[in-house]
C-alpha cells in the first residue's frame, strides 16, 4: 500500500499538473500561496484535489458502515478497489500509520527510536523499524513513479492499480490467531 501511495503521488505531482494524489498538505500549502498571489485558477486547481480527497474520506466511510458485516469481502477489500486506502487502512502490527503519506510515520518512527535508546526496549525498537520500512516503501513507490513515467506515460498508474489489487487478494488470506 505505502509503494502505491508513493506512486500515486509521484504519477499526480509529475504527470497530473503538479497536485499530490495523497498528501494534502502539499495542495494545502500551493492553495494558499495561489490564494496569497490571488491567482484564483491556479487555487481552483489545488481545491479540487482537496475535494475529492475529502469526498473520498466520506465514501470510504459510509462503505465501512454498509458492508462491515459482510461475509465475502471484508470491507477495506471494497474501498481498496476503489483508491480510498487512507481511510481504511489506519494500523499495521497494531501500530497507526498512513499508507499514503509520510509525516505522521517519520513523527511516530522518530518518537519510537528516541524511546529505544532510552529505554532498550526490543518491541520499540521493532515499532520504530516498521514505521521507516513503511516510509522506505513509500519513497520507492515515488522513485518507481517518478522513473515509470519516463517510459509508460500516462499508462504508469496502472502499476498503483495492480499493487492495490495485490493488496485487495493479500486480505483472502486468514491471520493464524494463537
Amino acid at each position: 500500500l505505502s509503494v502505491s501511495g508513493g506512486l500515486q503521488d509521484a504519477y499526480t505531482y509529475i504527470f497530473r499538473g503538479k497536485v499530490f494524489a495523497n498528501a494534502q498538505t502539499g495542495n494545502i500549502v500551493l492553495l494558499g500561496q495561489n490564494l496569497v498571489d490571488r491567482n484564483w485558477r491556479m487555487c481552483v486547481h489545488y481545491a479540487v484535489p482537496l475535494l475529492f480527497f475529502a469526498l473520498g474520506i466520506a465514501a470510504a466511510e459510509c462503505i465501512k458502515q454498509k458492508f462491515q458485516n459482510m461475509q465475502q469481502f471484508h470491507w477495506r477489500q471494497i474501498v481498496v478497489l476503489c483508491a480510498m486506502q487512507v481511510q481504511a487502512f489506519r494500523k499495521v502490527n497494531g501500530y497507526a500509520f498512513a499508507s499514503t503519506m509520510c509525516i505522521g510515520n517519520i513523527r511516530s518512527g522518530t518518537d519510537a527510536l528516541c524511546a529505544y535508546f532510552r529505554t532498550k526496549d526490543r518491541n520499540t525498537l521493532f515499532k520504530s523499524l516498521c514505521y521507516w520500512a513503511i516510509i522506505l516503501l513509500f519513497g520507492i513507490g515515488a522513485a518507481v513513479g517518478g522513473h515509470f513515467i519516463r517510459i509508460f506515460d500516462m499508462r504508469t498508474i496502472w502499476f498503483s492499480c495492480c499493487l492495490l489489487f495485490v493488496s485487495f487478494l493479500f486480505m483472502f488470506i486468514k491471520e493464524e490467531r494463537e
